[in-house]
Parts: structure tokens; sequence; C-alpha cells
């Protein structure tokens, strides 16, 4: 039977693979391109410039070009860095609004299968098809085949020495990674409670932490207006009054009725609250502008991240339950299972509805994933109360966060930590059993991968990890 669909597989490959009969998907060519199957000695671009790859860069899983930071010469210029952009055709640039996007304005090379007219201005271009290091249908095999495994460019060259570590070695430097991660993070809360005080300082983490990548300088600058959105609320006011004011400034608010009568009844709230306080707060308000909703989750939309924050600003115990509970001993549930119940939040709206014009789901769906709670708590919840113990004095508290922060079940997969445990641990499986050892992991990534090139030019994480291996063995 195996040998049956073989063959099968390989006559659909052929058929579609002919040439003159199609073109390769563009994701089998950002496959080529991440393995280098090309004839990287003789490579070219169209106006006959030679093209060397020092690094083809690293695979971008997110919104933007397809690859990121490589390391590139063409001709006799000096090697640059920059990203890359895979398209089928050359036309691809323009019918994709990579022209007008500024996301690729740090494209330096375009990557196409046929060159030809409507391509970037002014970037070299690269021509695959006749320049590959086999027959496509044979990459096609081969490349699917392979797929789970990092090709040999996405090792950084701290790797050799890590494999050299045992396992507890390994995560031994993790967790010191992961304690200066805390420290840094509590230490940047420190700084905003200077200014606004600790709660304001709460309140900024979580609102930019709301906002994810693409809308966290917005959700932070409302933060920034707590003040004058609750001022007049008194200490516990409706969620439906927090989330008028705050989608009112943030300037999303619709200007006309829907045509769903349950939206139609919210929004008529939402404007007799939001009105009430225009012209005081006209000032403040943000231009729609302001927010992206390009490539947006519609989880992730602003109004339902916002949603989520006016009931977290409704609870009047919010910051005392937080004090509360990490002073409580570990118990049933666990302290995360506790943090994460008070934490999670239904919506008689939001739950039901991705914007305003969605359709209303048949069942609810949570304003916050699971996951995304995780690393609310990592990253900013812990981060404060660790930040508070210090600012207080109380070593003993501090500790209590440490241990809570150490213990925290581990969070989701994403594309960073897969990353980073191929670039430093060079495909071999490492587990990372608790949140912390992310956090290391991702800590890192900002003190030395994201401060040199892809092919770790004058990086010391290597020399210190070969040191350490030594002190260690």
């Amino acid at each position: 039977m195996a040998s049956i669909f073989a063959e099968w597989r390989n006559q659909s490959q052929l058929l579609v693979f002919r040439e003159g009969f199609s073109v390769p998907p563009e994701q089998l060519l950002q496959g080529i391109w991440q393995h280098q199957r090309i004839r990287c000695r003789d490579l070219c671009a169209t106006d006959g410039r030679r093209v060397t790859v020092l690094h083809p860069g690293f695979l971008n899983l997110e919104a933007g070009p397809d690859f990121r930071r490589a390391l590139i010469q063409v001709g006799a210029a000096k090697p640059f860095e920059c990203d890359i952009e895979i398209d089928v055709q050359s036309a691809g640039w323009r019918q994709h609004g990579h022209d007008t996007n500024p996301a690729f304005g740090g494209v330096g090379l375009h990557i196409v299968w046929r060159a030809g007219a409507n391509g970037p201005v002014g970037l070299p271009v690269v021509e695959l098809k006749n320049q590959l290091d086999a027959p496509l249908g044979q990459l096609a095999d081969a490349l699917g085949q392979s797929a789970t495994f990092p090709p040999q460019n996405v090792r950084g060259q701290c790797a050799a020495p890590l494999r050299d570590l045992p396992a507890a070695a390994v995560a031994d430097l993790l967790g010191q990674a992961a304690q200066a991660r805390l420290e840094a993070k509590a230490a940047a809360l420190a700084a905003v409670a200077e200014r606004g005080g600790w709660e304001q300082a709460l309140w900024e983490g979580l609102f930019t932490a709301l906002g994810y990548k693409q809308n966290s300088w917005p959700m932070r600058r409302l933060a920034e207006l707590l003040p004058q959105l609750r001022h007049g609320l008194g200490q516990a006011p409706e969620p439906v009054v927090l989330l008028a004011r705050l989608l009112g400034v943030g300037g999303l608010l619709p200007e006309q009725l829907d045509r769903d009568k349950l939206t139609n009844n919210y929004l008529r709230t939402l404007w007799d609250q939001s009105w009430r306080d225009r012209d005081r707060l006209a000032r403040r308000i943000l231009p729609r502008g302001a927010w992206t909703f390009h490539e947006l989750r519609p989880a992730n939309r602003p109004e339902r991240r916002l949603a989520l924050a006016a009931h977290w600003l409704a609870k009047r115990d919010f910051v005392a339950w937080l004090d509360d509970w990490i002073c409580q001993p570990q118990k049933k549930p666990s302290p995360a299972a506790a943090l994460l119940g008070r934490l999670a939040v239904s919506d008689a709206y939001w739950s039901r509805h991705w914007t305003f014009r969605s359709g209303r789901f048949a069942r609810t769906h949570p304003l916050m994933g699971v996951g995304r709670l995780h690393d609310l708590a990592v990253n900013i919840l812990l981060p404060w109360l660790h930040a508070r113990a210090l600012a207080a004095g109380n070593d003993g508290l501090a500790a209590r966060v440490g241990e809570r922060y150490f213990a925290w079940p581990k969070g989701q997969d994403n594309s960073r930590l897969r990353f980073m445990r191929q670039r430093l641990f060079d495909g071999r499986r490492m587990p990372l059993r608790c949140a912390a050892l992310q956090q290391g992991l991702l800590q890192v990534q900002a003190d030395f991968c994201n401060q040199t090139n892809a092919v770790c030019d004058d990086c010391p994480f290597p020399d210190l990890v070969g040191r350490y291996s030594l002190e260690k063995t």
C-alpha cells in the first residue's frame, strides 16, 4: 500500500511540476530559499550581478517579509543585512501591496520564480527558475520530507558548545537568564511607578501587553489616560461605562448603526455613555489611524482587548486580590489556576462577537486565550509583584514571587521559542519544563542573538558558553 501511495505522489508531482505546465507555490519557493537549494556559487541577479548569500535570513512566520535579517552581497559591494521577500512573479510585489507597506521597507532582495514587469524599483531581483541545484519535482519531494528539520544555516555558533553541556547545566544557564529577565521587567515597571504610582504601572504594563505587537502603543496611551478616563466613576463602575470611555477616546466607536438589532442596542448604550464625556476628553481622542488592523487576528481586535481591560478595571479589589494571592501558601487550586481564573472574563456581547459588524457566534469565545493569560502573568503580573517587594525591602516576599515565577507552568509554544531552540540546540530535544526556562531562552535572544547578525559575527555568547562548559564538566 505504501509503495502505491509513493507512486501516486511521484506521478502527481511530475504532473504539477512538468516544465511549462505550472509554477511552484510560494511555500515551496520559501523552502528552496531557506535550505539554499540553489546554485550558490553561480547565483546572479537579473541585471547580471553576482549575488552571494552569506546567510539567507530567518523565516518569518508573522506579517511582513518572508525572511528577516539575511546577509547578502551583490556584485563587488559590501555585504549588507536586509529582509528578503519571495513571490512567484515580479508583479506580486505590487499586487500584494508590498510597494506601499512600510513593513517591507527593509527588503533588500526580491526572490521570484519568474522575473517580469511591475516588480520593486531599485531592488536586485533573483530569478530562481534556472538557478536550482536539482529538478523542481525532486526538490518538492526532498523539502516535503525534511520540513521538520532545520537547515544548517539556522544553527548559531553557540550550538556546538551548548551541545557539550549536560541538560542540568543548560537548565541552570537558562534559569539565570530567566532571573535576569524577571529583574529587567521589574525594573521597567518600577520606573513607571516612580512617575505614576504602582497601580498605574500595573495598568500600563497590562494594557501594553494587551496590544501585543501591532497595537502596543495606542493601548499604552489609553492606560496613561486612565486617571482622566476613570474620573468621577467611583470605586466599582460598570464595565460597559469604562469600555465606552476607552472606545470613545480610542477612536474605536462606530459612527453608524449596524443592521443587527443586538449590536444596535449595545452601541446606543456605549454612545450614551461616551457622549457625556466627549467634550471633556475631546483633545485626548486617538485617530483611528493609530491602530493596526491589517492581518490582525479577529480574536485580537483592540475592541475585545479593551472589553477585557474594562472588566478588570471594574473589579474594585483587583490589586488587593493580587497582593493577597502572592502571600497565600500554595494550595488547590494551584496558584497559576487561581490567577488565571481571576483573569478570565465572560462578556455578554464580546464573548460572542469579533467586531461590531461581525455575526453572533453560536457559542462563546474567551476574550483572551489561556496561553496569552499565561504570558501576562509571567511578563507583567509577577514582575510587577517582584518590583513592589524589592521597593518595599521585603526580601521574603521577593523570594516568594521568585518561587512562583520558577514554578509557573510552561506556556504555549510559539515561533520565537521554536526559532531559538533550533538556533541554540541544533534540533536536539531540549525540554523547557517551566515558563521561566522559556523566558530564559527569550532573554538569550534579546541579549545576544538580537545584537549580532545572522552569522553571529562578534557575538560573545558562544565563547561564554564554552567557558561555562569547562567549569561544569
